[in-house]
């Protein structure tokens, strides 16, 4: 999947498009080293592709490239991090 990321002062947000449909992950910048995923949107006709999950270990790559930790208070993000103790090298339940 080819996910785009666009920042826009302390906005990001992380999209793929798969077949016409367009999938988001919002977060905010809380400082150089710290953001905080608060949405991810997955359009009905891609529940069950495994689009979110390619959302999430993209946020949580970027999170080790970047040096940064991620504060997941978005529901979908923080039950994917639960289920993934190798991400809390980045991730702080």
């Amino acid at each position: 999947m080819d996910i785009r990321s666009t920042e826009d002062g302390s906005h990001g947000r992380y999209s793929v498009t798969v077949d016409g449909h367009e999938a988001e992950m919002t977060y905010s910048r809380a400082s150089a080293k710290l953001i905080i995923i608060d949405h991810t949107g997955v359009p009905d006709a891609l529940r069950g592709r495994g689009v979110g999950q390619a959302l999430a270990i993209h946020a949580v790559d970027q999170a080790r490239s970047g040096g940064w930790k991620i504060m997941p208070l978005c529901p979908f993000f923080r039950a994917q991090a639960m289920r993934h103790p190798e991400w809390t090298d980045v991730v702080n339940l």
